[in-house]
């Protein structure tokens, strides 16, 4: 085994923890209602924790409501609560048809809320990045150790791996800054 075929190994676990940071940043309101704020919102369902978007059709009537119809009008209060359970703080009406969400206009005091959180999800991607990161060069240490891999594949793992977390870190960067900019404006 050599350094290179560790680090290509690694690779789709690093795009994995940035897709998983697009769809926690697409769950974080911007200005306008949206359904991808909380269609992945999970739901005890019957005891079956099942995403939102299984459970009910979400409309956005106008731009700072939504409005979620669930199929099986049983499952009303389980959605009720799960909404308001949510670290999204959202307004929650039960008509006893559908719920409906409230999204107030946002205060300068809640952008910086939200970049806060934005900003944390950052953080958690970049430290899932340095785990995956940490078992690939234990794999090359341990590689080299055996004689499986030589000193100068070692180094040249040791750069090509530096070099992908750089890489990896630049586009966590990038959506962190995009999404915060989104929020900024008004």
């Amino acid at each position: 085994m050599i350094a290179s075929e560790i680090i290509k190994g690694i690779a789709p676990k690093m795009d994995s923890v940035i897709s998983l940071l697009d769809s926690d940043l697409k769950n974080i309101r911007t200005g306008r209602a949206n359904s991808s704020l909380v269609e992945d919102i999970v739901v005890n369902y019957f005891g079956v924790e099942t995403p939102l978007k299984q459970l009910a059709s979400i409309t956005i009537p106008e731009a700072t409501q939504i409005v979620v119809s669930p199929w099986d009008k049983q499952s009303l209060g389980d959605i009720e609560i799960a909404l308001k359970n949510s670290e999204l703080n959202l307004s929650v009406t039960n008509d006893g048809k559908s719920v409906r969400i409230s999204l107030p206009p946002m205060t300068g005091e809640r952008r910086e809320e939200l970049s806060k959180v934005v900003k944390k999800h950052g953080e958690d991607a970049r430290v899932a990045i340095r785990n995956i990161r940490g078992e690939a060069w234990e794999q090359i240490q341990n590689g080299f150790k055996k004689g499986e891999i030589t000193e100068d594949d070692k180094y040249k793992g040791e750069k090509d791996l530096n070099d992908l977390i750089d890489q990896k870190n630049r586009e966590i960067e990038n959506r962190v800054e995009s999404k915060i900019n989104e929020l900024s404006k008004i």
